[in-house]
Order: C-alpha cells, then structure tokens, then sequence
C-alpha cells in the first residue's frame, strides 16, 4: 500500500519532531560519553589525532614561560616574606610578653586553618564517592545509551527512502520507524534518568572544585603561618639560649638521666632532683602557690598577660577549661585498653601529618627529649602536684626549665605514629599522647577538656 505525498511528507515532519525532542538529552548523553575517556567517539577523535611535533609548540613554549614566571612570582614572594618576617622579629626584640603572644596568636592560626582543612577533607570525601558512583553508573550503560540514541539521531537527519524507487527501502523505513517508535518510551525515561544523573554530575564536579580551590587557599595560608610561627620559635629559643647558656649541655645531661629509669614517674622524679633547671622549675612551680580567684572562679583575665611567669589558673580549678593540644580524633580513652594487654594512662589522638601541638596549660617544662617506647616525650610541672605528659611527636621546640604559656607550640607531629603501644596496633598515622598526672598517679583528664570551642581558655 503507497501512501500519498502528502500523507509520506507528515510522516516526516512528526516524526522529525518527535526525535528532536531527544538532541537536548542526546547531546548531553554523547558528552557524557567522553568523559572517561572510554567512548568511541573518543576513541576515534585520539585515532585521528596527529602525534606531536618533535620541537615545542608555540602553545607549550607559551605554557612553560607562563610556569617559569609563576615560580619567579612565588620566588619573590617567599623572599619578601622572609625580608618582613625580619622586620617584625627585629620590632619585637627583647620584648618576651610580645613574642609570647605573637606566638600564640600565629598557633591559634595555623590550628584554626588545620581544623579548616581537616573539615574540606571530610566534606569532599562523601562528594568524589558520589562522583565515582555516578561515573561507574554512566559507563556501565554508555554502549547501550549511545548506540540506541545514535541511531535515533541518524535516522533523525536523514530523509525517508523514494517510495517509488524500491518498495523494499519504504518498507524496511517503516518497520524500523515502528521498532524505534516502540523504543521511545522507554528510551526516553532513560534519556531523562541520564540528564539527571549528568545534571547532579555537573553540579558535584562544581562544588567539589570549589572547595578543591578554597582547601588550595588553606592550604597556602597554612604554609604562610607555618613559616612565620617557624621564625618566631626560632627567635624564642634563641632568646631562650641566652638567658640559659649551659642549655644544651643540660639537655645532653638529662638523656642521660633519663636512661638511668624505666617509667615516668621514675623520670618526672629524677628530673625533678638530678636536674639542675628542671630541679630549680619544680622548686619555683611548688613555692608559687595556688593562683587567686576571682569571686570563687578562675580569674580568665590573668590568662592575657603574655609576659607571666606562672600559671595564670591553678591547675585543680580548671576543669572544663582545656583546649586539646592538638587537632586530632581521639582513638583510645583513658581506662580503655592500651592494645597489648594492659590498660590506658592517658587518651591518644589520631591527627594529620605535621599538626602543630600547643600546649593546654601553663606550666614549667622538666623533661624534652626521647623517652622509651614514647619517642619524643614532653612534660610540664603545673603546679600544685600536677604533670602533664605529652608524647608521640616527631620534633620538641621548647627547652628544659622554660616556662610555657597555655597555647604556645611546643611541638610538631611527624607522618607516623611514633608511641610503642600505638605502632603495635598498627596505626600509620600521627598519634598524640597525653597524660595528666596528680602527685605522680595517672588521672583521667576528661574533666579538665573543654566540651566546646567558646569555653577553651585562650592565651
């Protein structure tokens, strides 16, 4: 049966109309396709590529100026750092109390941008896994997707076969405008599924940039203040080997002290006599007496006097006060298992290579240096019988007999967990110890933490 011009030319028409209703999620669904770099258009487009040039192209000549002007850019930027850090170290001079708090200050930075870093990473972590979810779900359906609407949209360009040239062509036309008209339903609630899913994967792809660029800018800020709380630690200890000249000949006296005892509190108490600048530490922490209060409550206020050489709070009235000292997540609890038999002294906290480590009071320091199963171990005499042990780091910055200030780097982490009991659990991470000590027995330090960020006390 031939059907009349007429009849043949609406055919056409609806039916280019009904396949133009696809290109939109067509052209979507052949993009999509090369995203993996595993479609046959892709495939083909490399086929066809012409290799490169042996000599550089203008692009990549262009590409390598623009690289070597960067790297001159950062260059000259990291000099004229350098050149201000002079500057603001060569203002501050002998001034203690204003080093103190610039200290402090520059720590309080670099852990606010550690902490800042820490929650990108959280949130790009669930947004790459849906990234992969949605890839693998285009790429385990793209041969069918792609085939099904590439012939749509061939048989979509092109003009129906002469009816009157063979009967055959017209009737193989229309058996297959009636196969594909019974595929469309179908292909179009498969065509809408994928835009969808490509819509969602344009927008993950955006936010995840997005917060790709802002962890790059936290990342270069925490580079920054890394270099400048570097000068200045540097500066205090400097100012520090002034005032004490045998310094490191006693730093070398108490290794060896601490050789000649097997636990901590053999060590705190060794130090505490042997030492002579850990014995004269001890002695200033015990005649100082409790700190005033201020109507019955710690007086927070002496907390802000950078220039004071003992602590401001006394140790027993500053529960619910302590910022930990150090960005971490806490993986063993004080009272839990210690994973090789025996029960746990102090909390452990998992943290990110190179987190810098302040301290969560005020206090004298007796010890620092390598202790045993601890690697490098730190330990501060609080006052009123109080110790508190930190260990696990990879580098000490502070020195025997200096006081510290709550909030001060003490230390920095190294890339792997450097405590015995941790590498046997098979952490690879940073770990940090600490312990509270009262009158030489292990306490929980639970109480003394802080249960939110406007309660910690602050230098």
């Amino acid at each position: 049966m031939q059907r009349s011009p007429d009849t043949d030319s609406r055919f056409d028409t609806a039916r280019r109309g009904h396949f133009r209703a696809f290109r939109i999620p067509l052209s979507i669904a052949l993009l999509s396709a090369g995203l993996s770099g595993n479609a046959p258009a892709a495939a083909q487009m490399a086929a066809t590529t012409p290799a490169p040039a042996s000599s550089p192209s203008p692009d990549a000549i262009k590409q390598r100026e623009q690289e070597l002007e960067a790297a001159r850019a950062q260059q000259k930027s990291a000099a004229d750092t350098q050149e201000k850090l002079k500057a603001d170290i060569a203002a501050i001079g002998q001034d203690r109390s204003k080093l103190n708090q610039q200290l402090i200050d520059i720590a309080a930075q670099v852990r606010g941008v550690e902490a800042k870093i820490d929650d990108a990473e959280t949130r790009l972590r669930p947004l790459d896994a849906r990234e992969q979810e949605i890839r693998g779900s285009l790429d385990s359906r793209r041969s069918e997707i792609v085939e099904v609407l590439a012939a749509l949209q061939r048989a979509g360009r092109r003009s129906p076969p002469a009816l009157l040239v063979r009967p055959e062509d017209a009737l193989a036309s229309l058996r297959t405008a009636i196969l594909l008209g019974s595929v469309v339903p179908e292909l179009r609630a498969r065509a809408q599924k994928l835009a969808g899913e490509l819509g969602e994967l344009v927008a993950l792809r955006k936010t995840i940039a997005s917060e790709r660029d802002r962890l790059a800018a936290d990342r270069d800020n925490l580079k920054n203040d890394q270099i400048r709380l570097a000068a200045l630690i540097d500066e205090r200890q400097r100012q520090q080997s002034s005032i004490e000249k045998d310094m490191a000949a006693e730093s070398m006296r108490a290794i060896a002290l601490s050789k000649q005892v097997d636990s901590l509190q053999g060590l705190i108490a060794k130090m505490e006599q042997d030492s002579r600048t850990a014995a004269k530490a001890a002695a200033i922490a015990n005649l100082q007496g409790t700190p005033a209060n201020l109507n019955g409550k710690p007086n927070l206020g002496a907390l802000k006097d950078p220039s004071r050489l003992s602590p401001a709070i006394a140790f027993a009235a500053a529960k619910g006060l302590f910022a930990l000292p150090v960005n971490g997540i806490k993986i063993r609890d004080f009272g839990g298992s210690d994973g090789v038999g025996g029960v746990e002294k102090g909390i452990s906290l998992a943290t990110r290579p190179g987190a810098q480590v302040t301290t969560p009071c005020d206090g004298w320091v007796v010890y620092a240096g390598p202790f045993r199963s601890y690697g490098q171990l730190l330990i501060l005499n609080a006052g009123g019988g109080y110790h508190v042990v930190i260990a696990g780091m990879e580098r000490i910055s502070v020195n025997i007999g200096q006081f510290v200030l709550t909030g001060e780097p003490v230390a920095t982490m190294g890339t792997t967990s450097r405590v015995a009991s941790i590498l046997a659990a098979n952490a690879s991470q940073p770990v940090l110890y600490i312990e509270f000590r009262k009158d030489g027995t292990p306490i929980d330090p639970g109480p003394w933490w802080a249960t939110n960020e406007g309660e910690k006390v602050r230098g």
